[in-house]
C-alpha cells in the first residue's frame, strides 16, 4: 500500500520558516515527479513546486524566490522549505507523487498518490 505522510507544518508568525516533509513508503518514487500542493479554506487547491526525478524544480509565481523544495531518493522523501511566509501562505499542504511522468507538472491530474495534508498557518 503506497502511502505519503507529510510533516512539520504548524503555527508561524510572518517572515518565519517552516520546513515541511513527505515521506514516501509502499514503493520507490526515485524515478516520479513529485509535487506540493495547497488549499486554503474556502479556495481550490493550487499548485505550489514540483520537482523531476532528476531534481529540476518548478514553482508558482507566488511562491517564487521564498521557497524550495528538494528531494532525498535514499529516504524516499521530499521536502518543501518555505520562508518569509505571508498571511496568505495559509493552507493545508499536500504532497503527491506521479506514476506517470518524471517531469515536473502543475497539473495536479499528474498525480497519483496523495497525502494527508499538513496545516501551516501564518499569522500576521
Amino acid at each position: 500500500q503506497v502511502q505519503l505522510v507529510e510533516s512539520g507544518g504548524g503555527l508561524v508568525q510572518a517572515g518565519g520558516s517552516l520546513r515541511l516533509s513527505c515521506a514516501a513508503s509502499g514503493r520507490t518514487f526515485s524515478s516520479s515527479a513529485m509535487a506540493w500542493f495547497r488549499q486554503a479554506p474556502g479556495k481550490d487547491r493550487e499548485f505550489v513546486a514540483a520537482i523531476s526525478w532528476s531534481g529540476t524544480t518548478y514553482y508558482a509565481d507566488s511562491v517564487k524566490g521564498r521557497f524550495t523544495t528538494s528531494r532525498d531518493n535514499a529516504k524516499n522523501t521530499v521536502y518543501l522549505q518555505m520562508n518569509s511566509l505571508k498571511p496568505e501562505d495559509t493552507a493545508v499542504y499536500y504532497c503527491a507523487a506521479s506514476s506517470t511522468t518524471r517531469w515536473a507538472r502543475v497539473e495536479g491530474g499528474m498525480y497519483d498518490y496523495w497525502g494527508q495534508g499538513t496545516q501551516v498557518t501564518v499569522s500576521s
